[in-house]
């Protein structure tokens, strides 16, 4: 005498042993989406806090990363309040960047003053970061 097992239960089976996995799996995702927006607003209040109290200060955003090396990166920036876009250097920070960040910076008084045009290629000292947060 010989039994089968219907196709119906081995789907039941293969469901019901799929199912806390793919619920792991969600759940992590969903973790650490929540987690990733939380640490960002806690970077955007950090760098309105330092615009507010800091004496001259601009946010550019960093358009893409073109070529990262062991002392910095070149970069392509927009100056935010400007709207203008140009190359830049920028030196090695302790924690990296990537195209979207929006980095407070202290402009350089001897690369940017008025009345005068834009360098060609702006150079950011890490001295001269702030802060950064990514693009909301």
């Amino acid at each position: 005498m010989t039994s089968s097992f219907p196709t119906t239960g081995w789907v039941l089976i293969v469901v019901a042993a799929s199912g806390p996995i793919l619920s792991f799996v969600w759940y992590r995702r969903i973790h650490d989406n929540r987690a990733w927006k939380t640490a960002s607003q806690a970077q955007w209040q950090v760098l309105e806090s330092l615009k507010n109290t800091a004496t001259t200060t601009t946010e550019v955003a960093v358009l893409s990363v073109d070529s990262p090396q062991p002392t910095g990166a070149w970069i392509t920036i927009r100056w935010n309040r400007f709207g203008y876009v140009q190359p830049a250097w920028i030196e090695a920070l302790p924690e990296p960047i990537w195209p979207g960040s929006v980095l407070l910076i202290r402009p350089d008084p001897e690369q940017v003053r008025p009345g005068t045009p834009w360098p060609a290629t702006y150079s950011i000292a890490a001295d001269h970061v702030l802060t950064w947060a990514p693009q909301l």
